[in-house]
């Protein structure tokens, strides 16, 4: 199949792209490395199946690239957005773009060639939950003013979109929810919990853990969710929500303990103050993603060994020297 990927230099993408490559697929990708890696495209750029633009979603240069490349895409994913809490104020601009302006762009792709298309949603548009477990039927509890709006009130943008081209267009369009992820190709200085908790751990850093570290989270591991991507595209029905991610929570403090016997670190645990705005739990009902036929299917223990190892090896390469920003100290823990 000729198939588009939108954020493909992303963590995320980098490994849907991959994936598809493997199993024979003809993939175009795009990407403006706002936070998008061009390393994580390295091992794919000798391949005669992978047709690859620097552009953002947003811009006519996209649209001009899908008009010259003279194909039918069969299959379109829209995983263009930067991600991560601390980018919510530092690419704040950014992010409204690819939820608004990208999002109409990308659509208009796929109604043009009459594609399947998914949009990569997020559980941060559950806001703060006030249920314990989020199905997605839950219309989330999200400050439209408040300092996460710009990611969660995107999405919930994009969401909207979508759904008004599947009903005026009948679009067949379908959105994933993702519940937090980890896996190789997170990016070393990305302040996310887990390659946060892996580079302090590998250096004998103390782990900065927010607050009590009473927060919940669930973690899927990057395999499994690009297995489940891949499903609800092929079997997902147009005009519905899926949430994708593990059901099983950990605490970010026996999260961090986790980490520091998976590396068999010489690292303390510190614990830091926690933003006012972060999270206190997400765990997403899988119901409707499970009658696809999906499940995870790496346990914690064995996605942190491959994880640690990825980052091990990159370290080493790089010689990576790490240091705490202070600036950032104050970020949630998702």
């Amino acid at each position: 199949m000729n198939i588009l990927i939108a954020g493909a230099a992303g963590f995320i993408g980098s490994n849907l792209s991959d994936k598809l490559l493997k199993d024979g697929h003809k993939v175009w990708a795009v990407d403006n490395f706002t936070t998008g890696k061009s390393e994580n495209l390295e091992s794919f750029k000798d391949n005669k199946n992978f047709i690859f633009a620097e552009c953002g979603v947003e811009t006519e240069d996209f649209l001009k690239f899908c008009s010259d490349q003279r194909v039918k895409f069969d299959q379109i994913f829209d995983l263009a957005c930067p991600t991560g809490v601390p980018n919510i104020e530092i690419l704040g601009d950014e992010m409204l773009e690819a939820c608004s302006n990208g999002t109409k762009n990308i659509l208009r792709v796929a109604h043009e060639h009459n594609a399947r298309f998914l949009f990569t949603s997020s559980s941060e548009i559950y806001g703060e939950p006030e249920v314990p477990v989020q199905s997605e039927n839950y219309t989330g509890n999200v400050d439209p003013i408040g300092w996460r709006a710009n990611y969660e009130e995107g999405k919930r943008f994009s969401e909207t979109l979508i759904m008004h081209a599947v009903r005026k267009h009948k679009l067949n369009a379908r959105i994933v929810r993702l519940f937090n992820v980890y896996g190789p190709n997170m990016a070393l200085g990305d302040f996310r919990v887990i390659p946060t908790f892996i580079t302090q751990a590998l250096v004998n850093k103390p782990l900065t853990v927010h607050g009590a570290g009473t927060q919940i989270r669930t973690m899927c591991f990057v395999d499994d969710l690009i297995n489940g991507l891949i499903l609800v595209m092929e079997k997902g029905i147009a005009g519905e929500a899926y949430n994708l991610g593990s059901d099983k929570a950990i605490s970010m403090l026996d999260l961090a303990k986790e980490i520091i016997l998976a590396t068999e670190s010489e690292s303390d645990i510190t614990f830091i103050p926690r933003a006012e705005h972060d999270h206190n739990s997400r765990m997403p009902v899988l119901d409707k993603v499970r009658a696809l036929g999906w499940d995870y299917k790496v346990d914690l223990r064995t996605g942190l060994g491959i994880t640690i190892d990825n980052f091990r090896k990159r370290i080493t390469a790089y010689d990576v020297k790490y240091s705490i920003d202070e600036s950032l100290q104050l970020q949630p823990q998702g």
